[in-house]
């Protein structure tokens, strides 16, 4: 069964639908406002392989700062 995300144009609440099957039409209004403006998002996913500690771990570094201590924390996947 496929399950969707849908964004209402109307008020911006994400919400899912869950299909019988791909080609199911379903006549869909959304669960915040009750528009039935809306359109399919892209639904994000994050998957880990491997065991807990074979995953990357944030890298936590401080200094001192002109105003006491500062930490910076770099998440493995985010950034340049």
């Amino acid at each position: 069964m496929p399950i969707y995300e849908f964004r209402c144009l109307n008020c911006d609440e994400i919400f899912e639908v869950i299909f019988l099957s791909s080609g199911e039409e379903k006549e869909m209004k959304c669960s915040h406002c009750g528009a039935t403006d809306m359109e399919r998002v892209m639904s994000v996913s994050s998957h880990v392989i491997g065991s807990p500690s074979s995953r990357p771990q944030p890298n936590v570094s401080t200094k001192t700062c002109s105003t006491g201590s500062c930490s910076t924390i770099e998440i493995p996947g985010h950034g340049d």
